[in-house]
């Protein structure tokens, strides 16, 4: 059993930047893999991010790479989401998940654990 709360969305200025973060409690952290997702109305949730169990392994959407980075710090129990460059397009609920796992997962019906989301809006 895994609780996620993320933190860090809010409002931003195109080009800005946000610093997101999932607390974790529960499982032992080091243990499950990690993600950020993203979603809007009307639109299927989309990992943009994903790192392994050990911060060794990462995998990032492909519009995200160079502006976006997931780190963790098995230490804190928590998971970053670097935000550079945002767009307007990047407006989105954004969810922490986890999964019991020794990869890295980008498909949201894998994982078994979900934060509540934080809301990141871009304006232009």
């Amino acid at each position: 059993q895994v609780q996620l709360v993320e933190s860090g969305g809010g409002l931003v200025q195109a080009g800005g930047s946000l610093r997101l973060s999932c607390s974790a409690s529960g499982r032992t952290f080091s243990t499950v893999a990690m993600a950020w997702f993203r979603q809007v109305p009307g639109k299927e949730r989309e990992a943009v991010a994903a790192i392994d169990r050990s911060g060794g392994a990462t995998w990032y959407l492909d519009s995200m790479k160079g502006r976006f980075t997931i780190s963790r710090d098995n230490a804190k129990n928590t998971v970053y989401l670097q935000m550079n460059s945002l767009k307007p397009e990047d407006t989105a609920v954004y969810y922490c998940a986890a999964k019991v796992g020794e990869g890295v997962y980008a498909r949201a019906s894998t994982y078994d654990y979900w934060g509540q989301g934080t809301q990141v809006t871009v304006s232009s």
